[in-house]
């Protein structure tokens, strides 16, 4: 039985983003058929498997589980912080679902000299460094390979050799989808309507599942409320997570600029609603449930293009229709499968039509969400 090592940098709380979800799948699957250990090597971890150990890791921990493995599978900038991974003999694969430099580019926007330029600079070599490295590389959609099938090329490592072993590279980097569960969600537990002040049982209820980074544009979609609630004052709007899960990572200035609009606006506690924490993963599907639509906003840019947004998949786990903004694999996904609608970056105006035409169609909505359950795509969307 080969001996696993997953590793995250990410917090392991009941609240999880998407490089946590991401290690704890990858370890549970791996568990059907390998003795598996997941490990944080931030400070916190606060949930455990029956399948597999799960534990935060401090450099002599590293160091160890280093020892025991047979194969690692890391994220992030672990090698970075801990140069012991790196110079590892073992079996690494590296998960490059998450392109470090485009994401850095988006997070630094707006600063100057060279404070934004060694925050790059390091987010392109430590990705560099794990692409000439890897025994095996995996990332989340087939978009991102392309992406980093071309790094691969400028870095040498597809040469004669890799190539003649497998003209399609895939020996090399290939895709480990996030997926659906199979079981469709229940709903087991009030979350929304009757239980946060001013959502009611009937209201037109728009969950926003994701955290709100500086990459997405929340702005818009509020700006578009204002506009809807004049046709239709029942929309009400609830971003499921204003605080990231690991408490040392500070709000967003997009999260700010959020709350500061719909305030200005007028539409706080009564067409908008923030949950200050962030929704605990094993109950999102009751929130989910609850939704009438799910909705995420991003601009267009490089990192929207190849970016995988983890939480809005929950969606369709949950059947519920989709309006998102163009540019993402998402949103290829919900225009090519009838999922939803899919609108122009940073134009409220086409996002509020959009909102109101499928909140107004309710059999467009049961055809979104029959789509969404049957899952004929499954098989062809990885």
């Amino acid at each position: 039985m080969t001996r696993v090592l997953v590793l995250t940098a990410d917090v392991l709380r009941r609240q999880m983003a998407g490089p946590a979800m991401r290690a704890w799948h990858i370890a549970d699957h791996l568990a059907a058929e390998h003795e598996v250990r997941l490990l944080t090597s931030s400070p916190y971890c606060e949930i455990s498997s029956d399948r597999f150990e799960v534990a935060a890791a401090g450099p002599d921990q590293l160091a160890e589980a280093e020892a025991w493995s047979d194969v690692m599978v890391l994220q992030g900038y672990v090698t970075h912080h801990h140069p012991v991974l790196a110079g590892s003999q073992k079996i690494i694969v590296f998960d490059v679902y998450d392109p470090l430099h485009l994401e850095t580019l988006a997070l630094t926007r707006g600063a100057t000299g060279p404070v934004r330029d060694n925050h790059v600079r390091l987010s392109v070599e430590t990705l560099n460094r794990q692409l000439q490295r890897a025994d095996f590389l995996i990332c989340a959609s087939e978009r991102q390979r392309d992406l980093f099938v071309g790094q691969l090329c400028a870095l040498g490592r597809a040469n004669a050799l890799t190539y003649d072993d497998d003209p399609t590279l895939r020996s090399l980097i290939d895709v480990v989808p996030f997926g659906l569960p199979d079981e469709p969600p229940v709903h087991d537990a009030p979350a929304l309507r009757g239980v946060v002040p001013g959502i009611g049982a009937d209201d037109d209820v728009l969950v926003w599942a994701g955290g709100v980074y500086d990459w997405f544009d929340p702005l818009t979609l509020v700006r578009a409320v204002a506009q809807l609630i004049e046709k239709r004052p029942s929309v009400r709007l609830f971003f499921m997570g204003m605080q990231h899960p690991n408490p040392d990572v500070p709000p967003m200035q997009m999260a700010v600029s959020a709350r500061a609009l719909a305030a200005d606006l007028g539409l706080t506690g009564k067409h908008v609603f923030f949950n200050d924490g962030w929704v605990e993963y094993a109950q999102r599907h009751n929130f989910l449930l609850e939704a009438t639509l799910g909705v995420t906003m991003h601009f267009d840019s490089a990192e929207t293009r190849f970016a995988f947004r983890t939480r809005a998949l929950d969606y369709l786990w949950a059947a519920l229709p989709v309006v998102t903004t163009e540019g993402d694999w998402f949103a290829e996904l919900v225009d090519h499968e009838g999922l939803g609608l899919t609108v122009p970056p940073e134009s409220p105006e086409d996002l509020a039509d959009a909102l109101a035409r499928l909140l107004s169609e309710p059999e467009m909505m049961a055809a979104c969400r029959a789509r969404a359950r049957f899952r004929p795509w499954r098989s062809r969307w990885r």
